[in-house]
């Protein structure tokens, strides 16, 4: 029988990676026999070995790993259509989720352990897909430049006093788009432009570099303070590059909207595909997924944080305490999305 390898990845320029007629032609019930499913993951983050490890060591059934980005996967999976291998598609942020959802690629789940296990405003309505980690989207500070005594909202940094004090990554980028689109379910559409509008005019720089970047360059002074994710400064903190170690003493995180509806979450999810080959094995996975161990995997392995409660920080993200996050479902940040984007370009933030 032919095997997906562990590690198979798509090469730039589209869903390319070929499979064999064999494979795409084989009965479905044989591949379920195999014990084994096929994930498809936008996920690239070498410490999840380990998690798919543990989920074959507990359950006996092999994990085949194919890699890309979202949208190639999602591209693959619709021209594969019914004789898709896939099983599992798993991806970061709801916005692709709620993509992928109205492409019609995944089918229910009905499981009371993740109904159970999973935050309601961390899943899909109909149980199309379930968030299984989170990340937090914080404002990182200059800790020589800014009293935290100073911040307190997304929205106070639209405000005259951070006049060429702010640096975000682009708003092509997913997690920009997210939290504009988190907003307008909150804010409205009128009120969520006049902060982008505003939050433009304070921008330190032109949009250019990733999360990392703006981190960085909160530490070099070329801005006072940055919206990002926070597992990107605790990878900084866990580094051993003097620089890196440099950089982490230098900025602080800040969670905003304390006082109100709460920091703004993105999360990592999957669902079980309508064509999957062996629905059962992916059901097991995805409440796999929810178990403690496989919790502590994600909190542990990627500095995110866990969905379940009572799952143990990776230390150096619990230092930066406890906060109150946006309890919105995340599934807003898809059907926003469209409107999120609109509004950014009308506010000229590139």
């Amino acid at each position: 029988m032919h095997k997906l390898t562990r590690r198979s990845f798509l090469v730039a320029g589209g869903a390319t990676l070929a499979l064999s007629a064999a494979q795409l032609n084989r009965p479905r019930h044989a591949h379920a026999q195999t014990g084994e499913i096929n994930l498809y993951s936008s996920r690239h983050y070498n410490t999840d070995d380990a998690l798919y490890d543990g989920f074959t060591e507990q359950t006996g059934i092999r994990v085949n790993l194919i890699e890309g980005s979202a949208d190639e996967l999602l591209e693959r999976i619709l021209s594969e259509g019914a004789n898709s291998p896939a099983d599992v598609f798993m991806t970061v942020d709801a916005g692709r989720l709620w993509r992928a959802t109205q492409e019609g690629i995944f089918t229910p789940v009905d499981s009371a352990m993740l109904t159970e296990r999973i935050p309601e405003n961390l899943r899909d309505p109909d149980g199309l897909w379930y968030g299984f980690s989170k990340r937090a989207r914080v404002i990182m500070y200059n800790r020589d430049r800014v009293n935290p005594a100073e911040l307190s909202t997304y929205e106070a940094l639209a405000e005259p006093k951070w006049a060429g004090r702010v640096l975000i990554r682009s708003s092509s980028n997913i997690y920009n788009q997210s939290l504009v689109a988190g907003m307008i379910e909150t804010n409205g559409l009128e009120a969520t432009e006049d902060w982008a509008a505003g939050l433009v005019s304070n921008f330190a720089r032109s949009p250019e570099g990733n999360d990392t970047a703006q981190i960085r360059a909160v530490a070099a002074g070329l801005g006072d303070v940055a919206i990002a994710n926070s597992y990107y400064l605790v990878r900084l903190g866990k580094s051993d590059d003097p620089a890196d170690q440099e950089v982490f003493e230098r900025v602080g995180a800040f969670f905003p909207n304390q006082d109100g509806r709460g920091t703004h979450v993105n999360i990592s999810g999957a669902g079980v595909l309508s064509s999957a080959p062996n629905p059962d094995g992916a059901i097991v996975f995805l409440e796999y997924l929810s178990t403690p161990t496989a919790q502590e995997f994600f909190a542990q392995g990627n500095n995110e944080y866990p969905v379940v409660e009572g799952t143990e920080l990776e230390p150096v993200l619990a230092s930066m305490g406890d906060f109150v996050e946006d309890e919105v479902n995340v599934e807003a940040y898809g059907s926003n999305a469209e409107a999120a984007v609109q509004l950014m370009d009308r506010a000229s933030w590139e």
